[in-house]
């Protein structure tokens, strides 16, 4: 197996995302965010690893829009309050420290929002909201790579969490554009709140 099957693989997956995820859960989320910039709320994006990684390019296109927003475990994260939004963003929904922080942002009055593979997993339960993203994630038994390693099978084309953190990002990335036009943004408007000390 090649990286061209991984690659077709993926894009496969991909293909098939519109008609894997709840369109009613996209539009409550949209209306979720678009109310909280009207209210003027800030928004605390959560996540580890990789699915943080997918997490920190959906807050900068989210300042870039000119939303009051920040990232778990920055050091200028200013205290979070009742009705600040937290997305929190983790495939197995397990994550420890995600599942902390949206704890302890719910004690505070923050609506939570989890984008997750798992809606009963801790991260689901604790969250007042939950958008569905398939993919295979990191503890997915089925495809789990410490047993596959010792059956002396081949690596999966797409290991741990891959499917979960791309579909993420393809997921929100459409909900940016959405965003953008429900907004009445241009791209020349968020241009000029991107970064110009590179």
């Amino acid at each position: 197996m090649s990286f061209v099957d991984a690659i077709l693989e993926i894009a496969r997956f991909i293909y098939k995302l519109p008609r894997m995820v709840n369109k009613e859960e996209i539009e409550t989320f949209i209306d979720i965010l678009i109310r909280t910039k009207a209210l003027g709320k800030k928004v605390l994006v959560i996540g580890a690893g990789r699915s943080g990684l997918v997490g920190r390019a959906f807050a900068l296109r989210l300042l870039h829009m000119g939303f009051q927003v920040f990232v778990y475990g920055d050091t200028i994260v200013p205290a979070i309050n009742k009705g600040d939004l937290v997305v929190a963003i983790s495939g197995s929904g397990l994550t420890a420290s995600v599942v902390l922080a949206a704890k302890t942002a719910k004690k505070v009055g923050a609506k939570v929002v989890a984008v997750t593979s798992h809606r009963h997993s801790p991260l689901g339960r604790i969250a007042d909201f939950v958008v569905f993203v398939p993919g295979r994630t990191k503890i997915a038994k089925e495809h789990d790579y410490y047993v596959r390693q010792i059956l002396g099978q081949h690596e999966p084309l797409t290991p741990l969490g891959t499917l979960f953190e791309i579909s993420a990002m393809v997921l929100l990335d459409s909900v940016v554009t959405e965003l953008m036009r429900r907004l009445e943004l241009t791209e020349e408007e968020m241009r000029a709140r991107h970064a110009n000390i590179e």
